[in-house]
């Protein structure tokens, strides 16, 4: 058995790992939804065990699902054997475990063979809260598998992916990947997958429009960008598509009123010298934006812009009849006052 298999001191137990960071130990806990780096954490769990999934008969990989465990099988499949010195005893599905199920797991925690490699695996929810506890207070290592919200966490993993093919690829392609393959994990790491074989050389945006251009999703800071910068059918477009597929009118005023909240902020501050941004709370390349649209707006086309949006806002919360009609008509208001 590797190092690594060591039972762990105990302790409060670590924070969380990333799948790339997971590595055999008695008992490992790979918690959280998102499947698809959850299937990674337990591959790259058992191929630093040196278990492979098949062959070799002094080594051996067994799967089991919460469904089809009964109390004991723990104990029994962790067991050391005549033909399996080495083993991975990989349980998935706890978060939806019987009683039982969860105690039996709860209680090898407790005492682990340090033979075997265990790997729970909980797919997240309050169901099987004791036995997660247990094992956190054991200081065994927890790997996070969390889906990925922010555009900053995918804009990462999609550059983690194309990095470990021994590529790269630029950042308005990289942009653009995430704009248009959405926020399905599986989908973006296929389309990583993709690129890399299809191309070569550095992956640029051209190669992702080639493939993924018909995809771009419609979202509200979409909108909000063509309709800041004048372009109104692009906007209008957008819009409908983003309304089409689900997207509610509420947040689609709030991404206007942010852009618009931007564009003021920096217009005022820029007002005060060239230091006065820095004390606004935005991210350098904020600034940096608004400073190159700002050139093509006057005070008072960005005071009839905000109008516009307040209006909507208020339309869209109950005032009015039509909240689609309502952000549409700021959308078209947005765009008409650029560069008045």
């Amino acid at each position: 058995m590797p190092p690594a298999a060591r039972r762990p001191s105990r302790s409060s137990g670590p924070p969380g790992l990333g799948w790339e960071d997971a590595a055999p130990a008695p008992v490992v806990l790979v918690l959280g939804p998102e499947e698809l780096l959850a299937g990674r954490a337990v591959a790259r769990i058992v191929e630093r065990a040196g278990v492979p999934e098949q062959g070799e008969d002094r080594a051996r990989l067994e799967r089991v699902d919460a469904d089809e465990y009964t109390p004991g099988t723990l104990q029994v499949l962790a067991s050391p054997s005549l033909f399996a010195d080495d083993k991975v005893v990989v349980v998935t599905g706890l978060e939806r475990a019987a009683d039982e199920v969860l105690a039996d797991v709860a209680a090898y925690v407790a005492t682990p063979l340090t033979e075997a490699v265990v790997v729970l695996c909980h797919g997240g929810g309050q169901r099987g809260k004791a036995l997660l506890d247990a094992v956190r207070a054991t200081g065994a290592p927890v790997v996070v598998c969390e889906p990925l919200r922010s555009d900053s966490d995918k804009l990462a993993f999609a550059s983690a992916e194309v990095r470990r093919a021994g590529r790269r690829i630029d950042n308005d392609a990289l942009r653009a990947l995430v704009d248009a393959v959405g926020s399905d994990l599986r989908e973006l790491a296929a389309a990583c997958a993709q690129l890399v074989a299809d191309t070569a050389g550095v992956i640029g945006p051209e190669a992702v429009r080639r493939y993924y251009g018909g995809r771009v999703e419609a979202t509200g800071f979409q909108v909000a960008d063509a309709a800041v910068a004048g372009r109104a059918g692009e906007a209008v477009s957008l819009l409908r598509h983003a309304l089409a597929t689900g997207v509610d009118p509420v947040p689609l005023v709030a991404a206007l009123a942010v852009r618009l909240r931007v564009l003021a902020k920096v217009g005022a501050a820029r007002g005060r010298g060239a230091g006065a941004a820095a004390d606004l709370g935005l991210a350098p390349w904020q600034v940096d934006r608004a400073l190159r649209e700002l050139r093509g707006w006057t005070p008072e086309g960005l005071a009839a812009a905000i109008s516009a949006v307040a209006q909507a806002d208020a339309d869209v919360k109950g005032e009015g009849r039509d909240p689609r009609y309502a952000v549409e008509r700021a959308v078209l208001a947005i765009a008409a006052a650029s560069g008045r």
